[in-house]
């Protein structure tokens, strides 16, 4: 029955985003709508487990999503006007494909960039593309941007407001959305691919999504440069997922990984867009990611990856995006071509931005590590431990910290 539930609750994560394309883009009315596709949902988690999946469950949520929503449109002030409105529309399943598996335009994708439509600031278009087209609840999305529950609520609820009445479809200013709409795109990918929280390390139903998605602009915007490098670095860096955990859901790190269990084929296709994107002009961030990616996937071993390409490109990078997050990860770099301590100075820059996660904690243990010095090494383990929300990091870095505490001065096991 568990593995039945978690099937069907699978299919509505996957459905729901296409369920409430199609009904903003038949009555507009965003926040209603998303409404109403969240009580089809509710009503397909009690039916389904006793009832059966439906045939056709997406075409099952927007019959249900859609009578939701004209009941509540009925039922407002300008019942008659709005009624007027839905009758001069397309008949009631029109735009209900009989083969849910291919409809006629994704939905999703037009919801994408409705999200990042450039009226909203670019913490709203992440806040409302994470919700209604990544799935995420918004205490899900506050943790990741460490807010309470009821500021990102109000925010989502803001941005749902200000896109209310914008025509839903394919938007004819591409360059102005894109970043945002990239930016939020690796954002989706980036939970999908570690959960800020949880107990699995992985959402691979969210790291999908935004590969299926970034396929579509890629194919949308086949000679866009950023385009293909961020679809080759999603690609490149789901092909190790397999690799990630263990039997029991436990996290792997990249160095102690069997290569063997990597995606070639995904390999194969991030190298090619990423060599092809390289060559085709300058390089821009997400292309430089997918370099870096890149080196770590072809190399056959961890002892054998090119560390010194990996630190010049992040020197590169850095010049682009001089953010916390990539400095932390030259920091690795540094200490993997200079040495531990090397890499240590480069972290004590960092303590201010990154204090409030437990990014920072977690590579200083491990740099303090290899320099052997164990038992600072052993509380940043346990201080990034109690700072993620994610159980199978928390058990990773509290095992770290256990097997140092358990060596003595000179490494030895006591």
């Amino acid at each position: 029955m568990r593995g039945t539930t978690d099937a069907i609750e699978d299919l509505l994560r996957r459905h729901a985003p296409q369920v409430l394309g199609a009904l903003v883009r038949r009555y507009g009315h965003f926040d209603t709508a998303e409404d109403a596709v969240q009580e089809a949902l509710l009503a397909a988690a009690g039916q389904w487990p006793s009832e059966g999946v439906p045939e056709n469950p997406r075409g099952w949520l927007i019959r249900v999503a859609s009578r939701r929503l004209t009941d509540a449109l009925r039922s407002e002030e300008a019942r008659r006007a709005r009624e007027e409105r839905v009758a001069a529309l397309a008949p009631r399943d029109a735009f209900v494909t009989t083969d849910d598996r291919a409809p006629r335009e994704d939905d999703s994708l037009s919801l994408l960039f409705l999200c990042c439509h450039p009226d909203l600031t670019p913490s709203a278009q992440i806040a409302l593309t994470l919700r209604a087209v990544g799935g995420l609840t918004t205490a899900e999305i506050a943790r990741a941007y460490l807010v309470p529950e009821t500021t990102m609520a109000q925010r989502i609820s803001r941005a749902k407001q200000k896109v209310r009445g914008v025509r839903f479809g394919r938007p004819d200013d591409w360059g102005r959305r894109l970043p945002a709409v990239l930016h939020t795109l690796y954002l989706i990918f980036n939970e999908g691919h570690t959960a800020t929280s949880g107990p699995s390390l992985q959402r691979r139903d969210l790291a999908g999504e935004a590969i299926r998605l970034t396929r579509e602009v890629h194919r949308l915007l086949p000679d866009n440069g950023e385009v293909a490098g961020l679809l080759a670095l999603m690609l490149l860096t789901d092909a190790r997922r397999d690799a990630r955990t263990g039997e029991h859901g436990e996290l792997i790190p990249l160095d102690e990984q069997d290569r063997g269990r990597w995606d070639k084929a995904a390999i194969e296709e991030g190298v090619a867009l990423v060599t092809r994107a390289l060559g085709s002009g300058p390089a821009g961030p997400y292309q430089l990611r997918a370099a870096i990616t890149a080196v770590h996937d072809e190399a056959p071993s961890a002892e054998a990856t090119d560390w010194h390409e990996i630190l010049g490109l992040y020197d590169v990078l850095l010049r682009m995006v001089p953010g916390p997050a990539e400095r932390l990860g030259r920091a690795v770099a540094v200490a993997m071509v200079h040495g531990p301590r090397a890499g240590l100075a480069e972290l004590d820059a960092l303590e201010d931005e990154l204090s409030t996660g437990h990014r920072l904690d977690a590579v200083r243990g491990h740099l303090l590590e290899r320099a052997g010095v164990y038992e600072e090494a052993r509380a940043a383990y346990e201080s990034a431990a109690g700072k993620t929300l994610s159980a199978p990091e928390q058990r990773y870095l509290r095992e770290r910290a256990a097997r140092l505490k358990r060596l003595g001065a000179g490494g030895q096991e006591r």
